[in-house]
C-alpha cells in the first residue's frame, strides 16, 4: 500500500492508523496536527486507519512569533 506524507511517498505492507503512522516516522506524538485527505483528525481519532493512496499532512508545532 501506499501513500503521501508531507509531499513524499510512502509503501508500506500494512495499512497503518493514523497513531503507527506518527510513530514509524518517527514523529513526536504530541504537539503535531494531522490531517489525511484534507481531514483533521483528533488526537483522540489517531486509531482511524489511513487508507491505501491517501495524502496525509502533519505539521508540528513550533513556538514563536
Amino acid at each position: 500500500m501506499s501513500f503521501t506524507v508531507n509531499g513524499e511517498r510512502h509503501e508500506w505492507d500494512a495499512q497503518p492508523t493514523v497513531d503507527a503512522l506518527v510513530r514509524r516516522l518517527g514523529l513526536p506524538d504530541r504537539g503535531v496536527a494531522v490531517a489525511v485527505d484534507g481531514a483533521v483528525v483528533p488526537r483522540g481519532r489517531w486509531d482511524t486507519v489511513v487508507p491505501s493512496d491517501a495524502v496525509v499532512e502533519v505539521v508540528t508545532a513550533v513556538q514563536g512569533g
